[in-house]
């Protein structure tokens, strides 16, 4: 076997362990480094992921596999890692402890997506899920002595233990079906022509289990509990890694093990996103709190993300590809804002972002483009994004689902604007400034140069996403 197609993947295990390490032994008055030392290791890990996006592979038999699909991924995650560090740094000082195993078990969780993302057997897929959960579950709860996180700790690990179940029920009928756990041997055995009720009742099973690890309706009842009780970094990395991860590894099962099965799955799964769009938006605009909110908002774009799969064609895979990484940076440059007002104030409710840009001006305007980014409106890259996505599913003629997407883009509008009205038209109640740490600050000029680049000129990363997709549609 061939260890250099691991080496990014022992070198994100290795960091996490020295991590540990370094939080036990390292000085009280200098745990404080800690943070800076993981993120600049996870930035020497993304430029090891990109000088390796080109390797392709096997390993562990044909379990694993490493190719530009995987390495793709890998990259949005380690983006994803980088930026949600780099604005925890300022939250895991202000709790003053535990800095070393909240940022071990980031990276472990982190190593869970990576091996998501390359997966080609049930198991191994498994595996991965689980190191990304487990890490998460205990992050969730990371405050001590806070209902809401310990509550939110408590519900994410009993949904996630039955969500596995199910999907390990779904994982167990296929194995039975087909005799082999390898992705290449389920198309072999597993078609169109002699799939059985057991057969179909185990895609059922299996849907319902992705479902809940990207959010989808009806099996997303709890993101926004978990969102609003987890730290707020513990949130935007949810929110962005184990979604793309839960995704990735989707989009590889379905394509390469079960494609001759899309007539039987893909009406569940049209259904299921047009719910998800549809429940996603319309209850986050009474939401008050704007990690709920956010949380809302995550769902319905998972049902965007789903529409690429709808499509089944590169140009939906490529339209997922490359709405999986914009999605990395708006959420990342909306998470941090939250964050730094939340370390100010405690507070993470609407109402309280009143005057927003007298008392921060910074935030105020990295909160606008993000969420105008999200809401697609031109020029920000969150508009070419859905325009690849509606595009995809029209090609197929799915054009009432286009249309569906658009409507609902703009009530999303809606909703993202009374976050707007609040911090501009309002009068703050308190002109005390809200301080934005180097990191956070960082983060948000990232996220709003990659928003408004990626909109303006986003030809260089199209290119990249329908190359990567070209390996389930060979020209």
């Amino acid at each position: 076997m061939n260890l250099s197609l691991l080496t990014l993947e022992i070198v994100v295990a290795t960091l996490a362990l020295f991590i540990f390490i370094l939080g036990l032994v390292a000085p009280a008055n200098q745990k404080r480094g800690i943070g800076y030392f993981t993120v600049l290791s996870l930035v020497v890990s993304l430029i090891i992921a990109i000088i390796l996006h080109g390797e392709s592979g096997t390993a562990f038999g044909t379990m694993y596999v490493v190719d530009p699909f995987s390495s793709y991924f890998k990259i949005a995650f380690l983006i994803a890692a980088v930026l949600v560090t780099m604005f925890s740094i300022s939250y895991v000082n202000k709790l003053g402890y535990n800095q070393g195993e909240f940022f071990a078990l980031t990276v472990l969780a982190l190593l869970g997506m990576m091996i998501m993302s390359s997966a080609a057997d049930f198991i191994t897929f498994y595996l991965g899920l689980e190191m990304m959960t487990i890490p998460f579950i205990i992050l969730t709860a990371f405050r001590y002595g806070d209902k809401a996180s310990s509550e939110a700790g408590m519900k994410y690990m009993l949904l996630s233990a039955m969500s596995s179940a199910v999907l390990l029920y779904g994982l167990s009928i296929l194995y039975g079906a087909a005799g082999s756990t390898l992705y290449s041997d389920v198309i072999n055995v597993i078609t169109g022509d002699n799939i059985d009720a057991l057969t179909v009742i185990g895609l059922v099973f299996l849907l319902a289990g992705f479902g809940f690890k990207i959010s989808m309706v009806p099996f997303h009842m709890w993101s926004p509990d978990i969102y609003q009780g987890a730290p707020t970094p513990v949130t935007a990395f949810l929110a962005i890694g184990s979604k793309a991860a839960a995704l990735a590894a989707m989009i590889r099962m379905f394509m390469i093990a079960l494609p001759e099965t899309r007539e039987v799955w893909m009406t569940l799964v049209i259904v299921l996103c047009a719910m998800t769009i549809v429940l996603g938006n319309f209850v986050a605009i009474p939401q008050t709190n704007i990690k709920r909110m956010l949380a809302y908002s995550s769902i319905a774009h998972a049902g965007y993300l789903l529409m690429g799969l709808v499509a089944f064609t590169n140009l939906g895979i490529s339209a997922i590809l490359y709405y999986v990484m914009i999605y990395v940076f708006a959420n990342a440059g909306a998470f941090a804002c939250v964050n730094e007002f939340g370390n100010m104030t405690g507070s993470d409710e609407i109402k309280d972002y009143t005057g927003m840009w007298k008392r921060s001006p910074l935030i105020a305007s990295v909160m606008l483009l993000c969420l105008l980014s999200l809401g697609g409106i031109p020029p920000l890259a969150g508009f070419v994004g859905k325009f690849y996505l509606f595009t995809a599913i029209i090609d197929q003629g799915y054009i009432w689902l286009a249309f569906l997407g658009i409507g609902m883009s703009m009530v999303s509008v809606y909703y993202y604007l009374i976050v707007v009205k609040v911090m501009f038209l309002g009068k703050p109640v308190e002109e005390t400034s809200v301080p934005v740490s180097l990191g956070a600050k960082t983060v948000m000029f990232v996220s709003a140069v990659a928003s408004l680049f990626l909109g303006l000129y986003p030809a260089p990363l199209t290119d990249i996403a329908t190359k990567v997709a070209q390996l389930f549609f060979p020209m």
